[in-house]
């Protein structure tokens, strides 16, 4: 029964202070992210548009390669 009692006193309260750090840490680092989130979602969507860009451009050698070649 003892041992039950210590559980209930000591490791319960540790597990949830533990909970509560990791849950501020985590929302910190969100934080933290937003600020630089700007400059870095439009970086991405600048390498986005330019792999879309070469996509399509690929795309389009690849088009006149496959008319170019003598099929059997």
């Amino acid at each position: 029964m003892i041992p039950w009692i210590i559980v209930a006193v000591v490791v319960v309260p540790l597990v949830v202070i533990a909970f509560v750090v990791t849950r501020r840490n985590t929302a910190a680092g969100e934080l933290a992210a937003t600020d630089e989130g700007d400059a870095t979602h439009k970086r991405t969507e600048s390498e986005f548009a330019a792999a879309e860009a070469y996509e399509e451009q690929w795309h389009e050698a690849d088009k006149e390669r496959f008319h170019q070649e003598r099929l059997p």
